[in-house]
């Protein structure tokens, strides 16, 4: 029986398990969206096509699925770029399906035509023209095999307008054999017998876990090798709930803004287990003084990303749980109260850099931004899903909401892109509809993409947004402050609107709290309120995000107050 290519397409969608699509249609995806009110796929609407990648970046997070939107050809086409090369930043598995003018005037400067995969192919994991109708199916079932194998990432398929109303049997692809792509799951056991025996010889060791841990859910793997070897953790923003933040072995995140013993640790460790993680600028600072007294371990599955920053010890290719899983088999018979007594020297001087407090903060008059986090926190028992824009509210989140479990902090980490926070929270929300989800945000940020308030409304998601308005694109802001000489050229957000006024235009609730004493009873009432609210906290104008490592000093260097 024929098919015609938008049937096809649905069907591809169907055998793929997928349940919702994000999308905006315009005449290039017209007849396929036609064909999508026949399934029983959800369609979400949104209010702009950077909105509807951000929000299947959010429930590919939050369920560990793969995201799905659609959206049409040139100017929905590249309203996408920037939130799929957030996603690919990030190795978020998404499937990004566009629309193409008909082939025979590709190249023609048609309208609504342009070159969208030539456009994303250096912010994709891979991307496809099709070129033929009986293509589509094996196209999607690829697309969808290379966005979540290997390290994941986002896939964008580019289909011609008039392959869609084009007619061919469909044949369904049940296997995909590609000769290019074999990515590495299982570890070089030689090399992690290696990395066992230094475990067993160190004295000063950390494990530094990244987003990789969460992307192979091995959190409870390597929470029960660190609690097996007495090794203190620390983490990258997106390995944030890879390792319970309330265990006492954690010693906060790394880097620019990391905790004062996790930067401490970090640079005067004898090994450091690097497990799913890129040693990026933000983590490293200077690279010739990180970690520059340990022998390194690198464990990652994209063999790419192992000395692309930072000169390896011993590097191995594989995924995290798998490696993980086989080195908790080699320490297993390693004494543990030996272990432990080998690094007692260390614990007690890790405990030593606890008690140094930089993340301290004076609540007086005005709101401090890092209560409203820390009231969010202890009202939400650290059970909420945590979005957040970019900024200093990213920050603050980070260093003051303590995830004890992975995918529950969804942050645009490697791009660091405004605007992610709200259609994150939307696509989490759909992932997730029983949990609470929350965005913290800054004034500058949640307006990139505040439009999707209309999608919240009209889907009657209640998703929380938790505003710490401080007037200022924060964190430039605070870099022009510390070495510019206090010139805040273009960071004052002046006529900012009514938020609790936006709230209530767009159909949500609106509140705002003015002084510390009104934090608590907004928190809870936002909370507590069914659907979408903005909680607006006019919070401390010149409040800055601390410990700070200037740009390219080591991480010891830090300014904590």
């Amino acid at each position: 029986m024929e098919m015609t290519g938008g049937q096809i397409l649905m069907q591809a969608l169907v055998d793929e398990a997928v349940d919702v699509i994000f999308g905006f249609p315009g005449g290039a995806v017209i007849e396929v969206y036609d064909e999508l009110v026949k399934t029983d796929i959800e369609h979400i609407l949104v209010r702009h096509e950077q909105g509807a990648v951000h929000a299947a970046d959010g429930y590919a997070r939050a369920s560990g699925k793969v995201g799905v939107c659609l959206v049409t050809s040139g100017p929905g086409a590249t309203n996408t770029v920037t939130g799929i090369a957030s996603a690919h930043s990030d190795s978020i598995p998404l499937v990004v399906i566009t629309g193409q003018v008909p082939t025979q005037l590709i190249g023609n400067d048609a309208f609504q035509e342009v070159d969208i995969v030539g456009i994303t192919r250096p912010c994709t994991k891979h991307n496809y023209l099709i070129n033929d109708v009986a293509d589509i199916g094996k196209v999607i079932r690829e697309a969808f095999y290379l966005a979540r194998t290997g390290r994941p990432g986002p896939v964008l398929v580019d289909i011609p307008k008039n392959l869609v109303s084009a007619k061919t049997k469909y044949k369904p692809v049940t296997q995909v054999h590609m000769k290019s792509y074999n990515p590495t799951y299982s570890p070089n056991m030689k090399q992690l017998k290696k990395v066992a025996k230094l475990v067993k010889e160190a004295r000063k060791p950390v494990i530094f876990a990244g987003g990789g841990i969460i992307l192979s859910g091995a959190s409870e793997v390597l929470t029960a090798f660190a609690r097996k070897t007495h090794i203190p953790v620390t983490a990258s923003l997106m390995g944030l709930g890879g390792f319970p933040g309330s265990d006492p072995l954690w010693l906060g995140m790394i880097g620019m803004h990391g905790t004062y013993r996790a930067n401490m640790s970090a640079s005067f460790c004898d090994l450091m287990i690097g497990i799913g993680v890129r040693f990026d600028d933000r983590v490293t600072g200077k690279t010739d003084a990180f970690a520059e007294q340990a022998e390194i371990v690198h464990i990652d599955i994209d063999p790419t990303s192992i000395r692309k920053n930072i000169a390896v010890n011993i590097p191995i290719v594989g995924d995290c749980k798998q490696s993980l899983a086989s080195l908790n088999e080699l320490v297993a018979d390693q004494d543990s109260d030996t272990l432990l007594n080998r690094k007692k020297e260390w614990l007690d001087q890790i405990d030593e850099w606890k008690k140094t407090n930089p993340l301290a903060y004076d609540q007086k008059d005005i709101i401090k931004p890092q209560f409203v986090v820390e009231k969010l926190f202890e009202l939400t028992k650290g059970e909420a899903i945590v979005t957040t824009e970019v900024g200093q509210n990213q920050m603050w989140a980070a260093q003051y909401y303590h995830f004890d479990r992975p995918n529950n902090f969804i942050t645009s980490g490697g791009l660091g892109c405004m605007g992610f926070g709200l259609p994150a929270a939307i696509g989490a929300q759909i992932a997730k509809p029983d949990r609470t989800v929350v965005d913290i945000a800054g004034d500058g940020s949640i307006q990139m993409n505040i439009q999707e308030m209309a999608t919240a409304v009209q889907y009657k998601l209640p998703v929380k947004i938790v505003i710490l308005n401080n007037g200022f694109l924060g964190m430039v802001r605070q870099w022009q402050e510390l070495f510019y000489g206090k010139r805040y050229a273009a960071t004052c957000m002046d006529c900012a609107p009514d938020f609790v006024k936006l709230a209530e235009a767009y159909g949500a609730v609106g509140l705002r709290a003015k002084k510390p004493t009104e934090v608590e009873q907004v928190l809870s009432e936002g909370l507590a309120t069914p659907g979408p609210v903005i909680m607006d906290f006019a919070v401390e104008p010149e409040e800055g995000v601390y410990p700070m490592v200037p740009a390219g000093a080591p991480i010891t260097e830090m300014l904590l107050v």
